[in-house]
């Protein structure tokens, strides 16, 4: 019979665990509870927590919404998230991640420490590496009044001001290779006089999941990464486990596997993101188990 692993390092970070656990809370009271957005990107405990009663919203949706109970995911909020609440009479349960609370509040801090924080001329730059669109960073971009500027990617890093001050920060969810790229690509480009600060704000429980992967990946045979194709850290890790091993896999549900990806292989190992429920690679498990035959 193969052989199969499941990763003990993957599944629902600390944030995401927070999150649903204080929704299940809710539930278990048996009062309609909105979560605005899907409470994770993961599509399978998305339909699982449905199922229990929780109803998704998006924003356009709060704002019709009065005297209801809507939980905020992990991902955090902008200022006017809170302001519809309180105007609309919505009691607020918050599951922001305490890390990205902690971020918001510092990004906050630095743009009202100066009245020119603008991207006007001659004001500083806040500058956050991350996804534009993505809950997490809509949220920290909110604490600048849309004022902070968004890099996706190294390349963008070349369309700053070298010539006025930078203060970079990252979402939580982000490379740490890469980050540390843009800092030095500023470092030797900053202009003398402008002043270059960067704040290291990636969560070292998603960035030390890189390394932990990595060697996951390299010690079998097939890895199938389980992972809602939305998630931005899934993305990441699985290209990592596609690049120390070619025959990585990356699957929603267990109903996509192929069995014909394990002809002549002797381990599989199951492997997911932050947003992955442990429940779920244990279902791909089973359904490899079930459906294998010995060649």
């Amino acid at each position: 019979m193969i052989q199969i692993e499941i990763d003990n390092g993957s599944g629902f970070c600390f944030g995401v665990t927070t999150a649903i656990k204080k929704a299940e809370e809710e539930l278990a009271k048996g009062e309609t509870l909105y979560c605005l957005g899907d409470i994770v990107h993961n599509g399978m405990e998305v339909e699982r927590l449905h199922g229990r009663g929780l109803v998704t919203i998006n924003h356009d949706q709060l704002k019709d919404l009065h005297h209801v109970k809507v939980l905020l995911r992990a991902h955090g909020e902008p200022p006017e998230t809170y302001e519809t609440a309180r105007r609309n009479h919505i009691e607020i349960i918050d599951a922001t991640c305490p890390v990205v609370l902690q971020l918001q509040k510092r990004i906050k801090k630095q743009y009202e420490c100066d009245d020119d924080t603008s991207t006007a001329d001659g004001g500083r730059q806040i500058v956050i590496f991350g996804k534009n669109g993505h809950a997490e960073v809509l949220g920290l971009v909110g604490q600048t009044h849309s004022h902070a500027i968004v890099i996706e990617k190294f390349d963008d890093v070349k369309q700053l001001d070298f010539n006025r001050d930078i203060y970079l920060y990252s979402q939580t969810t982000k490379s740490l290779d890469e980050f540390h790229h843009i800092i030095e690509y500023i470092q030797a480009h900053i202009a003398e006089g402008a002043e270059f600060k960067s704040f290291d704000t990636i969560c070292r429980q998603v960035a030390n999941r890189m390394p932990n992967i990595s060697t996951f990946a390299a010690r079998h045979d097939v890895v199938i990464f389980v992972s809602g194709r939305k998630s931005s850290n899934g993305k990441v890790l699985f290209q990592e486990c596609k690049r120390v091993n070619a025959d990585s896999y990356q699957i929603e549900r267990a109903e996509e596997i192929d069995m014909t990806w394990f002809r002549g292989k002797a381990t599989v190992g199951i492997c997911g993101a932050t947003s992955t429920p442990k429940w779920l690679m244990e279902e791909c498990r089973d359904y490899i188990t079930n459906h294998y035959q010995e060649p």
